[in-house]
């Protein structure tokens, strides 16, 4: 999810181990060193963002990745817990502030394994990208939700288990649900286009609104879900593969193969441009707007040689699909 809402959730997160573990509650030095866990928790898998600096092709092969995977989830919470403990003189307490960093860790995990943009959870047993398609990257009732609660317990006075264990039952019957309609949403898009196939749908901010992308032999579907109501927008042809040797020039580009690693319904054409060519792969996961925002295009010489290349988003930040 975003940096905003990972933060907000360390935040009552620390709530939520105040209310399990009455001595944090009571001791302020002690709360101190469980919120700077928390919200470090909370963040610090996301600390692969600062990839971005080496460019998009090292972020895009970064992100989500080693610093989500199976070994940093202990890892994480390890380093963050002895810091804390030592920072604020809690070594009494490392088990306790263990536990919840690797809850904060875990939950961002988690989280973001909801997301359609999804992670590599499972390295270094498994490189494949997992992701859930239940959750945007920005929920407007989950921030909304654990926003009144931590104002709820800053401002109110209200004990802190009358407040995070209600708050975090509620958060988990929402993930539940979304999940439960995620397959209703799958199902009927089967149902109605009555296609064979695969489809990767991608939550909008309304839980009842949906893109999806529908992946038979020949073609990509895109559309939407409102309601009950399914829409094809767009029909994409995979091409016949008539223009091969072309496409095939620019598998050697250092973006194309990122972008590969990554990307799980591809879409590549290539067209005559001036004195060359240019080659565009997407993504048809995320489209917006009868568009194919995510990909890299390459333009190639006469020649097959690449002159030039360009990997990333073709769209504004606040634009769907949000992951």
């Amino acid at each position: 999810m975003d940096t905003g809402s990972h933060l907000l959730f360390g935040g009552t997160l620390a709530g939520l181990a105040a209310a399990l573990y009455p001595p944090a509650a009571q001791d302020g030095t002690l709360f101190a060193a469980v919120l700077t866990v928390s919200l470090s928790g909370s963040h610090a898998p996301d600390l692969d963002t600062f990839a971005r600096l080496k460019g998009y092709t090292a972020y895009i092969r970064m992100h989500r990745g080693v610093t989500h995977s199976l070994p940093a989830l202990p890892l994480w919470p390890l380093l963050l817990s002895v810091l804390s403990a030592w920072g604020f003189g809690m070594w009494a307490h490392l088990a306790f502030l263990y536990g919840v960093g690797l809850a904060a860790v875990c939950f961002h995990v988690f989280l973001d394994w909801m997301n359609a943009y999804g992670v590599q959870c499972f390295r270094p047993f498994c490189r494949r990208w997992r992701h859930l398609d239940v959750l945007p990257l920005f929920d407007p009732f989950l921030f909304a939700l654990h926003s009144a609660g931590l104002l709820l317990w800053m401002l109110g006075g209200i004990e802190a288990g009358r407040v995070f264990l209600p708050l975090y039952g509620l958060t988990f019957l929402y993930i539940g649900g979304r999940m439960l309609y995620q397959r209703r949403v799958v199902q009927r898009i089967g149902r109605e286009l009555q296609l064979s196939g695969t489809t990767h749908v991608i939550p909008g901010l309304h839980p009842l609104r949906w893109q999806f992308v529908l992946e038979t032999g020949g073609y990509f579907y895109t559309g939407v879900v409102r309601g009950a109501k399914v829409k094809v927008l767009d029909v994409y042809a995979k091409g016949s593969g008539a223009e091969g040797a072309v496409i095939e020039a620019t598998l050697a580009t250092d973006g194309v193969r990122a972008f590969l690693g990554f990307a799980q319904r591809v879409h590549v054409q290539a067209a005559a441009l001036g004195d060359g060519y240019l080659v565009q792969w997407r993504d048809v996961r995320f489209w917006h707007n009868h568009q194919l925002p995510f990909g890299v295009d390459v333009q190639l010489d006469r020649d097959l040689n690449v002159v030039s290349h360009s990997f990333g988003w073709r769209k504004k930040a606040w634009d769907p699909p949000f992951v």
